[in-house]
């Protein structure tokens, strides 16, 4: 039975929206990066296999969190760095190495490993690649009896076994089938951004004489996860502003609001705001008990996706705060009062240095124009003048700008890497 997917609206129609929009394909793991990234962790399965020590021990190796769900963006606003998350379900015969062991076996199984640096983390064993890609693969035991994928994943911080050393409970794969459900494709999302890809890597190829692949898989389908991926930028980027030390907010929280509040058919800014409305409503009624934010994974109770987050109510009354910041400018920037020449500005404010400049000039090649300070054409209600098919627009190299605001790089579970 055919199933009727949502029309959707091209997020580059609008003149806020297609800020927005551009501003996410900025930040988002290009589709020849994913196929790569693809490629990278099959490899590193077969090595594990490989070694004496997992030989017939990994039951199955698949990715979580944002590449699970087509999210990842990049962790840093000034270069091409992405973390790629990866669950390893290994036999129950290693159940006895405890949850330092186990991080440990897997860090000497790949000490080998062809790649710049090899890093064991609290919950995973970090494989650092030559190009700033990282995959973050966590070890886990399969719960027996319980649904598909329940699994316990080992933390222990190391360098000697401790009583904080723990097994987490965690269903990833489950998560990932229900935000997909959620999240349904959106036809005209995915086709905008599908052509966008195909257009910016052909523009790509040709200035660097590289192959484009034939089958490269276009994975932006929806309105939501545009609005999770820029929601994670600006959370990333304020992180930074403020100088902020320890957790944030983990986007596996972030991408649980973000299926809750989908709904199909929205703008991007409408997207966006409902996003964090929810957030905030979510974070006040907690704050009104004096009680933290409690979020439990909707397929394994016992999966806490705030377990480490937050820390205190008063650091999520911050997060709301941020929230209420990212409302109050996005109103700012459909409003037609605004001053068109303080849009630029108002967007570095929001997702950096960097990301917008590039994006602004892109805007500005598609229209033939160049930008020099102030000098964009704007309409009547503050929007740059940009073609009504932008889904065409080429990509130009932009110089490397270095951000005093560049983000921080953070895993999905909201962990500042060590």
């Amino acid at each position: 039975m055919n199933v009727m997917r949502p029309t959707g609206i091209n997020p580059f129609f609008d003149p806020t929206d297609r800020y927005l929009a551009e501003i996410a394909f900025s930040v988002q793991l290009p589709p020849s990066l994913h196929a790569k990234a693809d490629s990278r962790y099959a490899a590193t399965r077969r090595h594990l296999e490989a070694s004496v020590f997992f030989a017939d021990g990994i039951e199955h190796f698949y990715p979580q969190g944002s590449m699970a769900i087509d999210a990842t963006i990049s962790t840093r606003g000034t270069d091409d760095e992405y973390d790629i998350d990866i669950i390893a379900q290994l036999s129950a015969r290693y159940r006895g190495l405890g949850p330092l062991g186990v991080l440990k076996a897997l860090e000497d199984a790949l000490s080998d490993y062809p790649v710049q640096e090899v890093i064991r983390q609290t919950r995973c064993v970090t494989l650092v690649y030559n190009d700033r890609m990282h995959l973050d693969i966590s070890p886990g035991f399969r719960d027996v009896g319980m649904i598909e994928r329940c699994s316990h994943i080992m933390h222990a911080k190391g360098p000697s076994p401790s009583s904080e050393d723990q097994e987490v409970p965690t269903n990833a794969y489950g998560f990932a089938e229900w935000y997909k459900e959620r999240t349904p494709v959106e036809i005209a999302v995915q086709e905008a951004f599908r052509k966008k890809w195909q257009d910016h890597l052909r523009v790509k190829a040709d200035a660097d004489v590289d192959d484009v692949p034939d089958q490269t898989p276009f994975v932006v389908k929806n309105m939501a996860t545009l609005a999770l991926q820029l929601l994670k930028r600006f959370r990333n980027i304020r992180y930074d502003q403020m100088g902020r030390k320890g957790r944030m907010a983990p986007s596996v929280l972030l991408a649980y609001f973000a299926a809750r509040s989908a709904t199909p058919g929205q703008t991007l800014t409408d997207a966006l705001l409902s996003l964090c409305a929810l957030i905030i409503r979510e974070i006040d009624t907690a704050s009104m008990l004096d009680r933290k934010l409690c979020v439990r994974n909707p397929t394994h109770y016992d999966d806490v996706f705030t377990d480490r987050w937050p820390e205190s109510v008063q650091q999520q009354n911050e997060f709301a705060s941020d929230l209420r910041t990212l409302v109050e400018s996005i109103k700012t920037l459909r409003s037609e009062r605004t001053d068109p020449i303080e849009i630029p500005g108002i967007l570095k404010q929001l997702f950096g240095e960097y990301v917008v400049t590039e994006t602004i000039r892109r805007m500005a090649k598609a229209t033939g124009s160049s930008i020099q300070s102030a000098t964009q054409s704007y309409t009547k209600k503050g929007g740059l003048l940009v073609p009504a098919a932008v889904a065409a627009t080429p990509a130009v190299a932009a110089p490397k700008i270095i951000s005093p605001v560049a983000a921080t790089r953070h895993g999905f579970y909201g962990d500042p890497v060590e």
